[in-house]
């Protein structure tokens, strides 16, 4: 699975397999950093093109090294997240 972030492509700032012939996120990683990630609603109804993808809530590294653009946390403060929310919960990242 990657997720889309090239806007040449009609999928870009969404979910999709591989083979895919744009450039896209990967999120199968060695690190471990997007084993649980949550997809913060940004740029995604409407999509517009070069505003932003791949943008989300997903597991920090050792020592919280800075991310690409997404928000990083420990793991166990995400399964805790994930407890207290659900699909209608609104997160706010000051």
């Amino acid at each position: 699975m990657v997720w889309c972030d090239d806007p040449k492509s009609k999928k870009y700032n969404k979910l999709t397999l591989l083979p895919f012939e744009f450039s896209a996120e990967k999120l199968f990683l060695k690190k471990n950093i997007y084993d649980i990630i949550i997809v913060l609603n940004y740029n995604i109804k409407p999509t517009k093109k070069n505003k932003g993808s791949a943008i989300f809530l997903h597991i920090a590294e050792k020592k919280y090294k800075p991310t690409k653009g997404c928000v990083a946390i420990a793991k166990k403060d995400i399964l805790l997240l994930l407890k207290n929310i659900n699909f209608r919960s609104k997160i706010s990242i000051y």
